[in-house]
């Protein structure tokens, strides 16, 4: 069974290096939280990617990433020193917090605006056409492999959501990259992967 997850951030890691590699790269990260016990074979999200561990010690753990993965998410941006947000996969006995999350990201979207409020920021994020029909008003999405609700949308081109909103706590603020996240950057997105299966099952497209 694949490994999944919930959207809880357990740490705040440190990119150590990223290595290009033909058609690849090996992202070394410093996360001694989600590294005790991890073995080669293990899954860690990064950003909301499932990443196979390569190999861990110290407090650090490698992982490679393929081609496919680096252009469907914003991996491929980090450099040494980067924050990343890291996520052990869900134990079977484990509480689901947040809502089932992959760590297949369907793409990615910029943050468009960031209004800071008294006790919450919101972060205003453009969606990819091609996810826009998956999102709903009050539904779930990983932004970054936080779990979130969409909590309004706006029209884009042809009259579908061209814009999502998600408020941010301040223990969202203080514990995930979000909170430093600023206006033009990246930021990766899964869908709630319910949608995708009920389009799938009324006949649609579905997302690959």
């Amino acid at each position: 069974m694949d490994a999944v997850f919930t959207g809880i951030v357990e740490e705040l890691g440190e990119v150590v290096a990223l290595e290009e590699l033909p058609d690849a790269a090996r992202l070394t990260v410093r996360g001694p939280r989600v590294t005790a016990g991890a073995a080669a074979g293990d899954s860690i999200a990064v950003n909301g990617v499932c990443l196979t561990v390569t190999g861990a010690s110290d407090g650090t753990f490698s992982a490679d990433v393929m081609g496919e993965t680096l252009s469907r998410s914003g991996l491929g941006a980090l450099g040494a020193g980067s924050a990343v947000n890291l996520e052990r996969p869900l134990r079977l006995d484990g509480r689901l917090g947040g809502h089932i999350v992959q760590g297949h990201v369907d793409g990615t979207g910029t943050i468009l605006e960031r209004r800071p409020g008294e006790h919450w920021d919101v972060l205003r994020i453009a969606v990819p056409p091609p996810l826009a029909r998956y999102v709903v008003p009050k539904g779930s999405i990983a932004v970054d492999g936080v779990s979130l609700t969409v909590s309004a949308l706006g029209d884009g081109p042809g009259g579908g959501p061209g814009w999502i909103e998600v408020s941010l706590i301040p223990e969202t603020l203080a514990r995930t990259t979000l909170g430093r996240k600023q206006p033009g950057e990246t930021v990766n997105l899964e869908v709630d992967m319910i949608a995708k299966y009920v389009e799938r099952l009324l006949g649609g497209e579905g997302q690959s």
